[in-house]
Parts: C-alpha cells; structure tokens; sequence
C-alpha cells in the first residue's frame, strides 16, 4: 500500500503547529511564517509571553524542501499512548515514522570536556553506563518494532570507547540481527590506540561517525592533533568515516567548503560529512541566539559560496525526498521498506563525486526529481496491474532517460546501479556507488525557541531506553528532564560509587577541555 503524503504537501504560509514555552514547557499553539525571506516561529505563552526565533533561513528552500513531505507507516506496535505529545513518547501510537537510527548512550562520561556539548557525567552528577543486558534488550525491541524493524545502531555517549566492554558490546548487537552499527566518537582513543579501529571493524562497527568541527586548531581544539592518526588507524582497518561537524555561526561556519574538500582529498576512506547547525539548548536570551543560531539554508549558502558554486544550493534535496526509491521497492516485494520519512525540515542532502580536481554533484548528471516523479508513478501502475517479476519491469523501467552519462564521472554506471537496487533488490553495488561518492548532509536538531511538534512525531532518530521505550531524539535531548537526564539518573550510579567500584578518579577521564573560540 503507498503511503498517504503529509498534509504539509501544499504549504501555504502562515500556518500553524504546536510548540513548548522554553520557560515551563506548556505545550502553545505556533505560528511558522515568512518574514524578510526568512521562515519565523512565532509562539505566546500567558505567563512567559512571546517568543520568536529563526525556523529556516531561506524561504524559497523551505518551500522547496516542502514539496517533499511524506509520511511513513506509522507504529503498529506502539509501547506508549499518546496523550500530550511530547511527552507521551515511547514510541506511542501517534508516531509516524520507524526508527531509522537507533541511539545507544553507552556511558556520559567523556575523555573531553567541550563547551557546547549538552551533557557529560561530571556536569550530571551521576555516571550512566547500561548493562550489556541492558543494550541486548534495548536493540531488540527496537528491532522487533512493526511494520519496520530498526536496522541500524549509532553507539554515542559521553565517548563511548570508554567503554572497556565496547568490544563485546558491538558482538551483542550483531548478534541480535544487526546490519550497519556506526560508532559516534571524538576520535582520540582510536587515535591512541593503533589497534582499536581494526578491532571495532572486526567486531561489526561499519562507521565511524567522527566529530570534525574545523580544518585548523582553532577551529577544531578537540582534536585537531588526532584526526590524521584516525585517518591513518582506519584506513588501515578499512573503516569507514562520517565527518561531523558542530557549525556554530562566528565560530566556524567560515570553514564548511574546506571541511568538504578535506573529506573529497580523503576520499578512499570518507564516507561523508554530516555538517549539525547547533542546538541551543538551556536557558539563552535572544541575542545570544542570534548571535549562534545557525539553520540548514545558511549552511546550504555558505558551502554554495566557499565551493565557488561547485556545489550549489540547487543540489540539496530534503531527507523524504527519497521515500519514492522506498515505496517502488515496496510494491515491487510486497512489503514494507526501511523508509526516510523524517520532517522535511529535519535535514537536507546531496551526493557528490569527485573527478579529477572536480566536484560533481549527483543533480549534475541525474535528473533528481524527474526520476522521483517516475518511480512514484510506476509504483502506482505496478500496484494496479499487479506486476511483480523482472522480466517484466524491464518493459516499463528505462532508467537512462534520466541520466546524462557524459556529465557522470568516468568508469560509474549510476544507471545500472539503480536498476539493480530498485528492480533486482540486489543492494551490493550501493559499496560501489559509496566508495566513488561523497555524502555531503545536514541534520538540525531542535531546540526549545525553535521546536515544532510536528517534526517530533516524525521523527526517525531515537534513543533506546533501559525501561523498554524508544524516544525521539529531539524529546530525548530538548526536554532532558523529562527524558535523557531522568533516565540516565535513574539507571545510573553516584560518580562516588562509581570510582569505589572502579578504583579510579573520574576527573582522570578528561584530557583537556575544548574552550569556546576567541
């Protein structure tokens, strides 16, 4: 069955949604709207009064990113009910999209100590580090979640190599069915240790999802210093890296095309960059926001502006942009498929290829919304004629249209990659297509000034729990004392018993601090 596009389709602003005050939380009727080319939240709270903060950057992609709207399957086996969303979540029955990514905070303790970061164990007051019972049991409710059970685990923290058990925990994970575990880290144990990638590799981790803020030291304090020994360390493993970049406006923003040609001359061993305009979170005044806020149309201008136009603004398609790929396989096999059904506002993409000197964006060679438009179509046909084999579907399925082979990069047949993933469901030749390209995204997750309900419910990033829930991520982290900090609290130890157990100091964890550049 195809799925039912959102009602956000055919966007006319203004218009309304829901929001939290940042002062108590009470859920407030909110207004997004266009103002001086920007897209504006607009919200009042009766005891705290009016609160207005930037959405999106630019109008007009806004409007674009729009279009692209669609909803998932939903959850068919909620563990929660909704009654206020968001503070029902679970996930509960009113959830729209299955968990794409599944988070797993293996520790809140860190070898740094950086200043924008939302949490570590020193600043709790407690240490949180579950069980690896308490992983197993997390991962494979998640993976039993119908329709669509969850395929991938990021392990995050604090730093989670700090984990003595990481090792067995990654096995566990592959035990429970597991395809694709990536390992979010800052990089200075893998660094230190000559032996660690391989051994993560070995035991199932397939990225390594790696903070990157910066080409320089002022930049990039964390680790600057680290980064061409990981490099090195997984390369030599043939582990794959995501650079991920925090982008705060006036502390590096300045730096986004040199991040980008860093990954393209890393290419036999980058995956991607994943660049994440900054969640202001805790309690922050209007021109403190104004001073950091950040949203995915500016970093969009600016990689437009520090590439020369090489890659331009044209080129970023939103995440749900692809849920036509998703529903053709779907109609094809007759069941459901793992899907990007995120907000359209949640984060935007593009895939870029380097030849020679050269960086090519995918929307170069192929015609991006013209094939969309075409699966979307022919998985209409497909479902009312009931054609299933391939024999058939060659006479229907003529990719080439779509793409111009003179502008595509020498030696890639993207067209028979696309045949044989959307027609043959044989997804091997996706490592070709990911060894030769360059996943160059953003993702912005919320704050309290900017929150809208709306993309919580359609949220696909979500962290397991010990007590079985599965949450959003902007719930998880926006609203910590209701979720993450509560939790953690609840299933962690005192730091003082932590090191009575451990025999250590937690203090001697931290490295350096990571001070806010001047």
């Amino acid at each position: 069955m195809l799925h039912t596009e959102s009602k956000l389709k055919n966007i006319r602003l203004p218009y309304k949604t829901r929001s939290l005050c940042p002062e108590c939380l009470k859920v407030l009727e909110a207004e997004v709207y266009e103002e001086n080319g920007k897209i504006m939240i607009r919200k009042i709270c009766d005891e705290h009064g009016e609160v207005v903060d930037v959405y999106w950057g630019d109008a007009e992609m806004f409007k674009k990113a729009a279009r692209f709207a669609a909803d998932g399957h939903g959850i068919a086996t909620p563990i929660t009910k909704n009654t206020t969303c968001p503070f029902s979540c679970g996930l509960c029955n009113n959830h729209k999209s299955q968990t794409a990514l599944l988070n797993i905070v293996l520790t809140n303790r860190c070898d740094l100590a950086c200043w924008y970061c939302f949490f570590y164990a020193r600043r709790a007051g407690y240490v949180y580090e579950p069980t690896i019972d308490q992983v197993r049991q997390m991962v494979r409710i998640a993976k039993n979640m119908k329709p669509i059970g969850c395929n991938a685990v990021q392990l995050t923290g604090g730093e989670p190599t700090l984990r003595d058990d990481l090792i067995e925990i990654i096995k566990v994970i592959k035990e429970e069915g597991y395809d694709h575990i990536q390992l979010n880290t800052n990089g200075v144990r893998l660094a230190e240790d000559e032996d660690l990638a391989l051994k993560v590799r070995v035991a199932g981790v397939n990225t390594v999802y790696l903070s990157f803020d910066g080409v320089d030291e002022r930049t990039n304090p964390k680790n600057h210093h680290e980064v061409p020994k990981v490099l090195e360390n997984c390369r030599r493993a043939q582990l794959g890296i995501v650079l991920v970049p925090t982008v705060i406006k006036g502390v590096n923003d300045h730096q986004l095309g040199d991040i980008i040609r860093f990954a393209a001359d890393n290419i036999d061993i980058v995956r991607g960059v994943n660049f994440q305009p900054v969640s202001l979170v805790g309690s922050m005044p209007k021109k403190e926001r104004e001073e950091f806020r950040i949203t995915i149309p500016d970093c969009i201008k600016a990689i437009e502006e520090q590439t020369n136009g090489e890659i331009s603004r044209e080129d970023f398609y939103p995440v749900p942009s692809v849920a036509p790929i998703s529903r053709f396989v779907e109609v094809i096999s007759g069941e459901p498929q793992y899907e990007l059904t995120t907000h359209f506002a949640c984060g935007m993409a593009t895939y870029i290829f380097k030849d020679g000197g050269r960086l090519i964006p995918i929307t170069r060679f192929v015609d991006v919304e013209g094939l969309f438009e075409f699966l979307n179509e022919k998985a209409e046909e497909i479902a009312k004629s009931r054609m299933k084999t391939v024999k058939a579907l060659k006479n229907v399925i003529d990719l080439r249209k779509f793409i111009d082979s003179s502008k595509a990069p020498k030696g890639f047949n993207v067209s028979r990659i696309l045949y044989d993933v959307l027609v043959k469901h044989d997804y091997s030749t996706l490592g070709e297509f990911h060894l030769k390209s360059l996943f160059i995204g953003m993702m912005h997750f919320q704050d309290l000034y900017n929150y809208d309900i709306a993309r919580v419910e359609r949220c696909e990033i979500h962290y397991g729990s010990p007590d079985g829930r599965i949450i959003p991520f902007c719930t998880f982290n926006v609203i910590p004392e209701k979720y993450r900090d509560a939790i953690h609290e609840k299933y962690g130890i005192s730091i003082e018993e932590w090191e009575r157990k451990t025999g250590r100091k937690l203090k001697d964890d931290i490295k350096r601090p990571v001070r806010r550049p001047r």
